[in-house]
């Protein structure tokens, strides 16, 4: 996202917020919009993406501090919350974003080894992180969790951990909005659908696929890094005060459009040739 034009339609100053994965091309997003929302944000990433975290921070146009953090090491994620706490203070928005995308395989080929990697960033970091940065919210009565899925969560593809382990990132964004909205504090999760970015970019390796896939969404395109992170303000802003439980589906309207490419082509779409 390019710091010079980015479209803040919400407000959230004085916000302390969290996002995880943020040197990736969503996760910087999500923090460059958030951060242009008046939000003070805490980028956090693996050591290894240092360089790119402090680039971003230096970018933004409010406070922002980069923390090395692995989310699937319970240590490192309570240094995480001791160091934000201490520079920012304590968080009041946190983005659940980091996450892996394994290489493609069948089910059977699919080795041990991808499976737990795939389940310990994209399910075990989100749980650690959500615990220990939501035991502030919960001391303060006040919070927003936004977990990052994905629409493999409801239709299967090619990723079997993948599709499972953000199947269970929206079986956790339910239960602590449940467990949780008593005490003041609200989860919800977006849903990407077709984003090109460098982590999925073997999707959309030549002008067959990726005509393919634009073939396939309503809306004729794929989505941007803004539109997801769109979504996530929209969500952390009071604008969605009442919104608890929810996922927010960025898919330009892909998932409800398999009846439709099941029809003669003549009457795709009521004849529209676009």
């Amino acid at each position: 996202m390019n710091n010079k034009h980015v479209t803040v339609t919400y407000r959230l100053d004085g916000r302390i917020a969290v996002v995880t994965g943020a040197a990736g091309a969503i996760g910087s997003a999500i923090a460059t919009l958030l951060s242009a929302c008046s939000a003070q944000v805490a980028l956090l990433d693996l050591p290894a993406s240092r360089d790119r975290l402090d680039a971003l921070a230096a970018s933004l146009p409010g406070k922002a501090i980069a923390v090395s953090c692995d989310v699937t090491d319970e240590g490192s994620v309570q240094a995480a919350v001791q160091q934000v706490e201490r520079e920012l203070g304590c968080c009041d928005i946190l983005v659940n974003n980091a996450g892996v995308l394994p290489p493609h395989a069948s089910l059977q080929d699919t080795t041990l080894e991808v499976w737990e990697r795939t389940m310990a960033v994209n399910v075990r970091g989100p749980f650690l992180c959500t615990r220990e940065f939501g035991r502030q919210m919960l001391a303060h009565g006040h919070g927003c969790i936004v977990n990052i899925g994905s629409v493999a969560a409801a239709k299967p593809n090619a990723l079997p951990p993948y599709n499972v382990s953000k199947a269970a990132i929206l079986a956790l964004t339910r239960h602590t909005a449940v467990e949780w909205g008593p005490r003041g504090v609200r989860t919800n999760s977006v849903s990407p659908g077709f984003i090109m970015t460098p982590m999925s970019a073997v999707n959309y390796a030549n002008e067959e696929q990726v005509k393919a896939r634009i073939g396939m969404v309503p809306l004729r395109r794929l989505g941007t890094v803004d539109d997801i992170a769109q979504a996530v303000a929209y969500l952390a802003s009071e604008g969605a005060a009442f919104v608890n439980g929810q996922d927010l589906l960025v898919d330009g309207g892909f998932l409800e459009t398999p009846l439709m490419h099941a029809q003669p082509r003549s009457d795709q779409y009521g004849g529209y040739p676009g």
